[in-house]
């Protein structure tokens, strides 16, 4: 079984040499058939290069311009990928490495399911370590996808996703979000197509400032997912 592993990254100069070892020291211990594949998303700085000049072996850099927003640079890398198992994480290791093979356990376990998803919420210490703003804007977030998405799983923004390889093909080839809704948009294809879903308990271990505001992005969220929703009804 080969496993990818995708990183969007946007301007993260400052920790991306750090992520890129402990990544690699990760799946190379772990999963002798992998890929780690880094997604640019139009970085003003040189994080891509400084993946690249660490010559890390089943490591690559996927770059484009301008920034098009998380959504394109999961969705460049899921299509980009090859492994029969395809997941994305942070670039700041929020949700640290182990996940990674716990992630790979789930999917073996249930050969039934096609997509897993991390569920802060499911963790009793889903929150631990949040501050007041970033555990507001996370659960904001979700109470705002279960009233106007009719979202029925706990945690939709969670930075750690990962699907079966035809999956990741059948969903990446249809989504349009580029921004921070685009994982509501992959569990609707997931359900549309039939794809079964299982949700796993996870927590930060690494935390940072959120790049998210609450109240712009939340009506942002609001305008996208009524776009999504019709989107996928239409089956386009």
């Amino acid at each position: 079984m080969k496993l990818s592993l995708i990183v969007p990254m946007y301007n993260e100069a400052d920790i991306i040499e750090a992520t890129a070892r402990t990544y690699h020291e990760y799946l190379s211990g772990k999963f002798p058939d992998h890929e780690l594949i880094f997604v640019d998303d139009g970085s003003a700085d040189d994080c891509g290069p400084k993946v690249e000049a660490l010559g890390l072996p089943d490591t690559r850099v996927i770059r484009y311009t301008p920034n098009q927003g998380k959504g394109n640079a999961v969705k460049t890398g899921m299509l980009a990928a090859s492994g029969d198992l395809r997941m994305f994480l942070d670039a700041d290791v929020a949700y640290g490495t182990d996940v990674i093979g716990q992630t790979a356990a789930l999917f073996a376990d249930h050969p039934e399911a096609s997509m897993v998803i991390g569920s802060r919420p499911l963790h009793p210490e889903g929150y631990a370590g949040y501050t007041a703003i970033r555990k507001l804007a996370s659960k904001t977030y979700i109470k705002v996808l279960n009233v106007a998405g009719g979202f029925r799983l706990s945690d939709s923004q969670c930075g750690c996703k990962a699907y079966r390889g035809d999956a990741a093909q059948a969903i990446f080839a249809r989504t349009e979000t580029k921004g921070f809704a685009f994982d509501f948009e992959t569990i609707l294809w997931a359900q549309k197509l039939g794809f079964q879903i299982l949700e796993m308990p996870v927590t930060v271990v690494n935390h940072r400032d959120s790049k998210v505001s609450v109240v712009r992005d939340t009506f942002k969220m609001l305008k996208e997912l009524r776009q999504i929703k019709k989107r996928v009804k239409r089956g386009s």
